[in-house]
């Protein structure tokens, strides 16, 4: 167990998670807006299930996917941060930057103003040489955060976890390189 790297921004703190964050996690994650570029809503268990995952793997190595409330309120606002995926994807292993959000939380640059912080902690902190993200094609709003971010659009490829005939299958690889992230960031 190590100490988790904790950090704020202009109007968040990213955090390790506790146990208040469970009911709202659960929220948004039964939400459909919220859910709909993934396979299905999840329940109470699932979601809990989830954020003891993110808990034990933040306590472990002190980053991964942070728990996300405002400075102002500490409201819980959702989650951003680093992942290693678990599935086998066609260019594993890797880090991956993800972020999920409650519904009334978006269209406020909230979660750019996190991943950018989060990748300063992953190339200046952790020194990882690459973060890559992820998503189903048709999920713009992720997309022009990627783009937001400075991450370069590098082709698709279809999810293993997500089942061949969904909708969802197609998804569109976004990189972006410990260099260029200085050179974008300078």
């Amino acid at each position: 167990m190590v100490d988790p790297i904790e950090f704020e921004t202009e109007r968040l703190r990213l955090r390790q998670w506790l146990p208040a964050d469970r009911e709202p996690f659960a929220a948004l994650n039964a939400d459909p807006r919220v859910m709909a570029f993934f396979p299905a809503t999840l329940t109470q268990a699932e979601s809990d299930a989830m954020a003891d995952r993110c808990q034990s793997l933040m306590a472990e190595r002190g980053w991964g996917v942070w728990a996300v409330e405002t400075r102002a309120s500490r409201e819980f606002v959702g989650f951003v941060g680093l992942h290693t995926p678990s599935a086998r994807l066609p260019f594993s292993p890797c880090v991956e930057i993800a972020w999920r959000l409650a519904f009334q939380h978006w269209g406020k640059g909230l979660a750019t103003e996190a991943a950018s912080t989060v990748l300063r902690v992953g190339f200046q902190v952790l020194h990882l040489p690459e973060v890559l993200a992820f998503t189903t094609v048709g999920n713009r709003r992720s997309r022009a955060v990627m783009e937001r971010l400075g991450m370069c659009e590098c082709g698709t490829f279809e999810h293993p976890d997500i089942p061949e005939h969904s909708d969802l299958r197609q998804h569109c690889l976004y990189r972006l390189a410990a260099g260029d992230w200085s050179s974008y960031h300078d």
